[in-house]
């Protein structure tokens, strides 16, 4: 696997950067200012104008975010560059090789972004925010898997409901992308939706963690903080999108998005692919997953990231039967001497972490669950 030269490297550290300025600077006016508002015993920030002559507040984050802070220290200090940055994003692309999203995908993605979905803490998952990985790890990763026709967000639901603030209604974000976009009604409640599809099949669909009965894994969740939007729950999705990165998608000018962490990706992987049905279809979705897992295990060995490898095996590993059973099922998918390099990864993350491999199954041959 090729490493990025440094000098593309450092213009991607750069460009994210920078795109996360121009955001904050861009999505706040100079005519409001901060504040700082307490919950059980956390600050917040909230940015305060004025709506109709009433005070409007908008969620920030948390005080307890350095970056965030030092943004709104320097918030009347910051310029947006747009035409700069556009073209850092097309050196990047032509020159460095790092993938780019298919322009539509990124339309959508910015769109949801320009309004405020990652700053409420939503999650770019899916194959979109694998596309996103090439250089966040510095990394040419394969871009036989990075094709897709729709965009996953997720969000918790504890998180939507404690921030009170919401997106604009969605329907109507995304039909000034494409006046085709509609409602597709759930299937547990035709009032509710979790997915919004246009004239050509493209799809954006809400996901939150069911940590909960299954019962609830047939229902929509409702969710108070994305415009009306809904979302389907989902198993082991509360593992991939704790703790969040933030980076910068190649598209434009750039767009900061916030995608799971690589390691939790790539341990994820394993687990989603090892529940894919027995049919033609679960078999390409199949492949898929583990070759996205096995360039992000590569990608991080190669970086020298086997203690972050280390740690989210270990978490999920030790969440219990189902998990262990999934992350084993998963691993039998990958070839042979794939498999040996990841395990070998593992190890050595296990190791560094203070950890027994044994303890973990890893003792020659596939783990046992």
């Amino acid at each position: 696997m090729k490493e990025i030269d440094l000098v593309y490297r450092t213009m991607f550290a750069e460009l994210d950067q920078r795109t996360f300025d121009a955001a904050f600077t861009s999505e706040f006016s100079p005519d409001g200012l901060f504040v700082k508002q307490k919950a059980k015993n956390l600050e917040f920030w909230y940015f305060q104008t004025e709506v109709d002559g009433k005070p409007f507040r908008k969620y920030v984050g948390p005080c307890s975010d350095e970056e965030i802070n030092s943004r709104v220290a320097k918030f009347n200090e910051l310029k947006n560059d747009l035409k700069s940055r556009r073209k850092l994003v097309s050196t990047l692309v032509r020159n460095a090789y790092l993938p780019s999203p298919e322009r539509f995908t990124g339309d959508v993605v910015a769109a949801l972004s320009n309004v405020g979905l990652f700053r409420l803490r939503a999650v770019l998952v899916g194959t979109v925010a694998y596309q996103c990985y090439s250089g966040l790890l510095g990394v040419r990763l394969p871009s036989t898997v990075m094709q897709t026709g729709d965009a996953d967000f997720a969000q918790f639901h504890s998180i939507s409901a404690a921030v009170e603030d919401s997106l604009p209604p969605i329907l109507e974000v995304l039909k000034k992308i494409d006046p085709t976009f509609r409602h597709v009604p759930h299937q547990s409640d035709g009032r509710l939706s979790t997915q919004f599809e246009n004239s050509k099949k493209f799809k954006v669909e809400f996901l939150t963690p069911n940590t909960g009965s299954d019962d609830y894994s047939g229902r929509a969740a409702k969710m108070p903080a994305l415009g009306g939007a809904s979302a389907q729950p989902l198993r082991f999705l509360d593992f991939l999108i704790q703790d969040p990165v933030r980076t910068v998608m190649l598209h434009k000018s750039g767009v900061p998005v916030v995608v799971p962490a690589p390691e939790r990706y790539a341990v994820h992987k394993l687990i989603v692919s090892s529940r894919r049905r027995n049919d033609a279809s679960g078999y390409t979705k199949r492949e898929k997953d583990t070759t996205q897992a096995v360039s992000l295990f590569e990608a991080l060995v190669q970086t020298r990231r086997h203690g972050d490898l280390g740690m989210v095996f270990a978490e999920a590993w030790n969440r219990g039967p189902s998990w262990r059973e999934g992350i084993t099922v998963g691993l039998s998918y990958v070839d042979e001497d794939k498999r040996g390099l990841m395990e070998d990864g593992l190890r050595q993350g296990l190791i560094e972490i203070g950890e027994a491999p044994e303890d973990f199954g890893l003792t020659g041959g596939l783990p046992k669950p």
